[in-house]
């Protein structure tokens, strides 16, 4: 009977402490890691989208605007280094990597921004129904962009507080110790000053 009994608390305070474990948070670390490599996987579609939108819009510029050779190169070059740069769900740790990134990805919108103020000079490539659909999913994309950032930033802010909260920090530190916090997006040096265009 004691055996019994002795088999049947043991039973019992094991399936408190399965619920205790269940219910405390120990899958928020790994669940709120993968909400954040999806959402870092959205950001850097997007990116691939502008980037397959690049080559349409240059072409398209290069027939109507043959002098615009400098700004269309470096359109070209910026794309060309946005591309060579990758920043992958399993290196988003790395903050030096992803500053990299983030600093080609806006060279590149500054050169697509020179380019755009420059077809300000040719009145017949703004009324071109190429240029006006790919003008126009390029600034689509860039909202795309956008949304894809914040929707990162808003899941890396959840997965970095929960590795520094409690219970989050416990479970960290002993079941995820190779978690560490990801890197976020930041301004960039000159975000603070408007884009000087000259004509």
């Amino acid at each position: 009977m004691t055996a019994l009994l002795l088999r049947m608390r043991v039973a019992l305070t094991g399936m408190i402490l399965a619920l205790a474990l269940a219910g405390c948070g120990i899958n928020n670390v790994p669940t709120l890691e993968e909400q954040a490599k999806a959402a870092w996987s959205e950001v850097q579609n997007q990116y691939q989208r502008r980037a397959d939108l690049i080559p349409n819009l240059v072409e398209t510029v290069k027939g109507f605007a043959q002098q615009e050779r400098e700004v269309l190169t470096q359109v070209t070059e910026a794309r060309a280094k946005a591309t060579q740069i990758k920043v992958d769900a399993s290196t988003v740790t790395d903050p030096e990597k992803f500053r990299q990134f983030q600093e080609a990805q806006n060279q590149l919108s500054g050169a697509l921004g020179r380019l755009l103020a420059t077809v300000e000079r040719y009145p017949e490539l703004k009324s071109n129904a190429n240029f006006l659909a790919l003008q126009s999913q390029l600034e689509g994309t860039e909202n795309r962009i956008a949304i894809a950032r914040r929707d990162y930033i808003e899941a890396v802010r959840l997965y970095n507080t929960e590795l520094r909260t409690f219970p989050g920090a416990f479970w960290a530190a002993t079941f995820f110790r190779s978690n560490k916090p990801l890197a976020e997006f930041t301004a960039s040096d000159n975000a603070d000053k408007p884009p000087q265009v000259k004509f």
